[in-house]
């Protein structure tokens, strides 16, 4: 099984100029540039990825062009398998599984808002499903429902729950978790790896690798080989990006626009996903700039 360490870039889906279909050359490439870049892993159809708009047929496929593009380039994958519909969640688990993922992300039910039994049970069924290991997706403002620390405790005696995802941006939640069990903490939002690494972190499901992967893996290095200092200086040199690219819109609208301006993605969303205001546009070019990175696109 996996130690679940480093950085995982959650890799956003390239859509043709026209958003009508995915573009699998661009994705190819995009795959490739993470390999370059040294990171740990990658997930693709997470929320970066815009999951809840691809059809089941582009979600699988995205998954198996991941995992055949990644894996023999030395990525491993965690592939995005959850559902606010327990069967369906199983049904996308065992597809990562027969595939080849290395893990499937498995996020809280969405919209239902299920107690924490619910949530334990929907958990449960999906990690009996399949011989597969499960990262947690803890991220209660995309779902509603929050994952308690002692519901985490009861799901990680399960051999398949590896690894929680945790976007609570709480360090007393993740603090709590790992003082019940030994879960392998990723953080889920870039500018708290560093933080939550200092409770005991081990990497971070990463939005700003898709254009630094380099750094965002260096970041992770540094903190998990003891060398505290490297490390606060790398979160220093991000943090401006990692807060600009996840607030000033809903993800994954400013990495796409930046990805735009960089010449590594069309830029097209899907609705009710829609481009950014021009300010902000401009703001991520200004954020880009400062981070070293020169656009190359005028959008």
């Amino acid at each position: 099984m996996l130690s679940f360490r480093g950085c995982y870039t959650a890799i956003v889906t390239p859509f043709t100029s026209d958003g009508s279909s995915v573009d699998f050359d661009r994705l190819d490439e995009q795959i490739r540039f993470q390999a370059h870049g040294g990171v740990t892993g990658i997930v693709p159809c997470g929320t970066t990825g815009e999951s809840p708009t691809l059809s089941e047929i582009e979600h699988c496929e995205v998954v198996e062009r991941a995992i055949s593009v990644g894996k023999p380039l030395g990525l491993h994958v965690i592939a995005g398998a959850g559902s606010n519909n327990t069967a369906h969640a199983v049904h996308l688990h065992r597809f990562a599984a027969s595939s080849g993922a290395d893990g499937a992300l498995q996020v809280n039910p969405y919209y239902n808002k299920p107690s924490q039994e619910g949530l334990y049970r929907h958990f449960m069924t999906i990690a009996d499903s399949a011989d597969l290991a499960i990262v947690l997706y803890n991220i209660p403002g995309r779902t509603g429902v929050a994952l308690a620390p002692s519901t985490v405790q009861r799901l990680a005696a399960h051999p398949n729950i590896r690894a929680i995802k945790e976007a609570t941006g709480s360090l007393d939640s993740a603090s709590d978790i790992l003082s019940r069990c030994d879960i392998l903490l990723l953080s889920g939002d870039d500018s708290m790896t560093l933080p939550l690494a200092s409770v005991g972190g081990v990497g971070v499901v990463s939005v700003v690798s898709n254009i630094l992967p380099g750094e965002v893996q260096a970041l992770c290095n540094a903190f998990l080989n003891d060398h505290w200092l490297k490390a606060r200086a790398l979160h220093r040199e991000l943090f401006s990006l990692c807060r600009g690219l996840l607030s000033l819109d809903t993800n994954p609208i400013p990495i796409k626009c930046a990805m735009e301006q960089l010449g590594r993605d069309s830029g097209s969303l899907r609705l009710p996903m829609c481009r950014g205001a021009d300010t902000m546009a401009a703001t991520v070019r200004d954020l880009l700039a400062k981070a070293g990175l020169r656009a190359t696109a005028s959008v």
